[in-house]
């Protein structure tokens, strides 16, 4: 019976460590997207409206194709980081910034954007 405790109590921490993780998990993608969202909003940063539209958005640009269904469009976020990063890879005369190629965005600004992107 003693064994058969230990197991059943083993087991429940098991669980609960990994709800834990979940949520903490679930809570850091949540502010990472909402820096993502900021910097593509923000004028002086990503200023992604300038030329697309994205739902939440206010005085969005019609020069981009509109951001929704990312995941559908880009299945791998890695292509859709490659595109915010340096459009000229596929397309020499694009006329998106190359946020990533001319340092307008750090790194890991970069990649706040595209998760937020991604999630569109």
């Amino acid at each position: 019976m003693s064994t058969r405790l230990t197991s059943i109590a083993a087991a429940a921490a098991i669980v609960l460590g990994g709800t834990l993780s979940i949520s903490t998990a679930v809570a850091a993608d949540d502010k990472v997207l909402e820096e993502g969202k900021k910097l593509a909003f923000a004028r002086k940063d990503g200023n992604c409206l300038a030329c697309h539209v994205i739902e939440g958005g206010e005085a969005a640009g019609n020069i981009g194709p509109p951001l929704m269904m990312m995941k559908i469009r880009y299945p791998d976020k890695a292509v859709l980081h490659a595109q915010i990063a340096d459009a000229s890879v596929r397309n020499a005369d694009t006329a998106m910034p190359l946020f990533g190629k001319y340092g307008i965005l750090s790194e890991s600004d970069l990649d706040k954007v595209v998760e937020f992107i991604h999630s569109l």
